[in-house]
């Protein structure tokens, strides 16, 4: 179990509070980790977004030991409300580490992640597709391959921020690819890319929230240095990074919180929180754990605080945020790509 302390204990029942108090929609819902309908396949390294109320997610893999990757291609939309699933139209072809993002009523999209070409597994693509009726339209790509990056929109424009891309000529392995601060924007209305100001620190595989009109990118991991607890916010008006209190160490696992975590926003305005949780990390010479650690972010004190662990710990996992609670969505339930699970759980203060 986690170690948490009096303080951290108090932390938390505050931040319930002013949640609650702020005009959270949470209605007799259990506080903590609840499990609910499981995504119908397993699948991880994915991301989710929510559109018209539902939450969707796409794309995968799972790795089984003795066979190919398995990339995945099909598109789930879980309902909330319904504590059920329904499909999509699947990608035109299978992806893992697709980001999943909503602009509205500018559409539903996909952009970047890998796709399997040959014998290559990691093939870092530029897709930039939207949903329109029962299939996915391209628009203008993306201008260099991107994955493993955190997406977000704001006020109409979607933000890819940090990721990897190919460190050289080479675009198929996994060893191909490097760490990058690249920070594009893409501008539905007008199909266009353009640059804004790039991450503090390149890295990959973090995760990204929107609270109060900032871009919050917490955790990630650098190829070379490992996992970083890293909290950056992004003021898309003022094109301005701030960096602030870092995610703590995990005691349960010696190690630091990074990698492979999903985040989503809990609350609003003064009383806005935001709830980080999984990841993994690697041991030297092989090994490694997936973290069960919940932190809440406490954007006036900007401080974190230690949360209710969760029922299944996981990385490369989902996450959004709907009328007050966080769902969290499939993932790995260990190290790297052993044992991907479709199981979901929602989290409520």
């Amino acid at each position: 179990m986690t170690r948490i302390d009096r303080r951290a204990f108090m932390a938390v029942s505050a931040a319930s509070a002013a949640v609650i108090g702020a005009g959270s929609r949470v209605q007799a819902k259990e506080a903590g980790w609840t499990a609910r309908a499981s995504l119908p396949w397993m699948a991880q390294e994915i991301y989710a977004a929510v559109h018209e109320g539902k939450i969707v997610t796409a794309g995968g893999l799972v790795m089984r030991r003795g066979q190919p990757l398995h990339v995945e291609d099909r598109v789930g939309a879980y309902d909330p409300a319904a504590d059920a699933w329904s499909e999509l139209p699947r990608l035109p072809e299978a992806r893992h580490h697709p980001m999943i993002v909503s602009a509205g009523e500018a559409g539903l999209y996909a952009l970047g992640g890998y796709a399997r070409v040959g014998g290559d597994e990691w093939v870092n693509t530029t897709d930039c597709l939207v949903l329109e009726g029962d299939s996915w339209r391209p628009m203008t790509p993306i201008p260099a391959p991107l994955s493993e990056t955190v997406g977000a929109c704001v006020d109409g424009r979607i933000h890819l921020i940090g990721g990897r891309t190919p460190g050289g000529s080479a675009n198929g392995d996994w060893n191909d690819q490097a760490d990058t601060p690249i920070h594009r924007v893409f501008i539905p209305a007008e199909n266009r890319w353009t640059d804004a100001r790039p991450l503090p620190m390149a890295r990959n595989s973090a995760a990204a929230a929107v609270l109060d009109g900032a871009i919050w990118v917490a955790g990630g991991r650098t190829v070379g240095g490992g996992g970083t607890g890293r909290l950056d916010r992004y003021d898309p008006a003022a094109d301005r990074w701030d960096t602030l209190a870092p995610i703590p160490r995990s005691y349960a696992q010696n190690s630091q919180v990074g990698g492979g975590l999903a985040m989503a926003p809990i609350g609003s305005g003064a009383g806005g929180k935001l709830v980080a949780f999984g990841g993994e990390w690697f041991a030297r010479g092989g090994g490694g754990g997936v973290f069960a650690e919940t932190w809440i972010y406490d954007p006036a004190r900007d401080a974190w605080a230690a949360g209710p662990d969760m029922k299944t710990p996981r990385h490369g996992l989902a996450a959004a945020a709907v009328d007050g609670a966080v769902y969290a969505i499939a993932g790995g339930a260990v190290v790297s790509g052993g044992q991907a699970v479709g199981v979901v759980e929602r989290f409520t203060l």
